[in-house]
C-alpha cells in the first residue's frame, strides 16, 4: 500500500472515531446543562475522549504519510459518517436536507481526492512559528469573547465551533510541522511546537463541547468539520509548497470541489439549526472558564 493510500484509509477511520467522539460529545452536553464537573463525571465524556484521542493518533499518523491540503479535507467526513451513526446508536434522525449536504460533501471529497498531488516536505522556521501561533490564539481568543456576548445559542455555538475548528485545524498544522522536522531535530527542539500542539487539542474539546450547548448535533459539528481543513488546507498550500494536479486548471477545479464541500455543509448546518433542540436555555456562561483557556494559549505562544 502506498504511503498516499495509507493516509487515505487511516484519515477514514480517523473520521469515524470524530464522528463517534462528537455523537458523544453532544449527548452529555444536553444532559449535564452545561457543567464542566458534571461532564467530566458521565461515562460518555470518558467514551468521548477516547475516540476523539484515537481520531487523533490515526490523523497524526496520516499527516506523516500524506500531504495537508489532502488529509485534513477528508476530515469532513466525520459529519457524514455522524448522521447514520446517529440515527442508528442514539435514534437521531437527520433530514432531507442533512442527506442532500452529506451527498454533497462525499461528491466533492472525491474531486479534491482526484486532483491532490504530492509535494516535498517542507518547514517552518522558529520565528514563523511563532507569529502563527500567536495569530491563532488571538483569532481563538476573539472568537470565544464573542461568543460570550452572543445571546442567540445557534449564533453563540458557531463562533465557538469555529474557533474549535481553527484549533483543531492549526494543530494538525503544527502536528505536521514535528512530523516533518522529528528525523532531523532533536525531541528538546520540538518541544515548543508539542505544547502548541497540546493547547491547541486541549482548548479545541473544551471549546467544542461547549459548541454542543442548545445547538444539537449538526449545527456545530459541521461547523467545525468546515473550519478545521480549511485553515489547514490553506497553510498547508500556502506554507508547505503543496498544490493540485494540472497547473491551474486543476487548482480551480480543486477550488470547485471545495464550494460543492462548503454547500454540502452549509445545508447540513442549515439541517441542525432547524431542528436544535429548542427546549434548552441559553446558558449565562460557557461550560468552562473561558478566561483560563485564553491564558493557557499565551502560555504556550511565550513557550514557542
Amino acid at each position: 500500500m502506498s504511503a498516499l493510500a495509507l493516509s487515505v484509509l487511516l484519515s477514514l477511520v480517523s473520521a469515524v472515531a470524530y464522528a463517534g467522539g462528537a455523537i458523544m460529545q453532544e449527548r452529555v452536553a444536553e444532559a449535564t446543562a452545561g457543567s464542566a464537573s458534571a461532564a467530566a463525571r458521565r461515562a460518555r465524556w470518558v467514551i468521548a475522549i477516547g475516540l476523539n484521542g484515537l481520531g487523533a493518533l490515526l490523523h497524526v499518523v496520516a499527516l506523516a504519510c500524506g500531504p495537508l491540503s489532502l488529509v485534513q479535507p477528508l476530515g469532513a467526513l466525520t459529519i457524514v459518517f455522524a448522521l447514520p451513526m446517529a440515527a442508528v446508536f442514539v435514534r437521531r434522525r437527520a433530514g432531507a436536507a442533512a442527506w442532500r449536504g452529506a451527498v454533497m460533501a462525499t461528491v466533492g471529497l472525491a474531486g479534491l481526492l482526484s486532483l491532490t498531488g504530492s509535494a516535498d516536505s517542507s518547514s517552518l522556521g522558529g520565528a514563523q512559528r511563532i507569529a502563527v501561533a500567536l495569530t491563532t490564539f488571538v483569532v481563538i481568543g476573539a472568537l470565544m469573547m464573542a461568543a460570550r456576548t452572543a445571546q442567540r445559542p445557534v449564533l453563540r455555538s458557531v463562533l465557538l465551533a469555529t474557533a474549535a475548528g481553527i484549533a483543531f485545524g492549526m494543530g494538525s498544522v503544527f502536528t505536521k510541522l514535528v512530523a516533518v522536522d522529528w528525523a532531523s531535530g532533536s525531541v528538546v527542539e520540538q518541544l515548543p511546537s508539542l505544547a502548541v500542539i497540546a493547547v491547541l487539542a486541549t482548548a479545541g474539546t473544551l471549546v467544542s463541547q461547549a459548541a454542543y450547548r442548545g445547538a444539537g448535533l449538526a449545527t456545530p459539528l459541521a461547523v467545525v468539520t468546515v473550519a478545521n481543513p480549511v485553515i489547514a488546507a490553506a497553510v498547508g498550500l500556502a506554507l508547505f509548497g503543496e498544490s493540485f494536479r494540472y497547473g491551474t486548471t486543476g487548482t480551480l477545479l480543486a477550488l470547485a470541489c471545495g464550494a460543492v464541500v462548503m454547500g454540502g455543509l452549509t445545508l447540513l448546518t442549515t439541517d441542525g439549526t432547524q431542528n436544535a433542540p429548542a427546549r434548552l436555555p441559553v446558558p449565562q456562561r460557557l461550560p468552562v472558564d473561558i478566561h483560563s483557556l485564553i491564558q493557557l494559549p499565551s502560555m504556550a505562544g511565550a513557550a514557542a
